[in-house]
């Protein structure tokens, strides 16, 4: 698969990204525990199909110190024993948030209130602005065919 545009490089999306990339470190000092931030992105970017995402947070949760028995069931994670309840909120926001058009109503109430039971204010606001930053990344790096397994663990800091 050939990049249809070299994103690190072209003068107005490099720009844009170094303003997400800001974003996303700004959630990563936040309150939300860092496995499940980890676990969201890497959920995130499985469902927009996003090679490159799906490459870089696997790596990056690893070398976290996340399992490999973990990071193979994310995409199961609704039949798997494995994710505490806090987590599985995350995740089914994660996954109502990133399929947003497929919902008329956009994300249930169920399902926030159920994070809302799990996590305080300042861990929600974080957990909402990774699931938004990572899907803008998986979009941008979708459209312009940006490929997964190259990624080194902590090449972006």
């Amino acid at each position: 698969m050939t990049a249809r545009l070299d994103i690190h490089t072209h003068p107005v999306v490099a720009k844009a990204i170094k303003h997400l990339a800001t974003a996303g470190t700004a959630m990563a000092d936040s309150a939300l525990p860092p496995a499940t931030r980890e676990l969201v992105l890497l959920r995130c970017s499985q469902i927009n199909g996003c090679g490159m995402c799906v490459d870089m947070h696997t790596k990056e949760a690893a070398r976290s110190g996340e399992s490999s028995v973990r990071l193979h069931l994310v995409a199961t994670w609704r039949d798997s024993t494995v994710f505490t309840e806090a987590e599985r909120a995350a995740l089914a926001l994660a996954e109502e948030g990133t399929r947003i058009a497929d919902a008329a109503g956009g994300v249930p109430d169920d399902v926030w209130e159920n994070a809302v039971k799990h996590y305080d204010e300042d861990q929600l606001g974080a957990l909402l602005v990774t699931i938004t930053v990572i899907n803008a990344f998986n979009r941008l790096n979708v459209i312009t065919r940006q490929a997964g397994g190259a990624y080194v663990p902590g090449q972006l800091g």
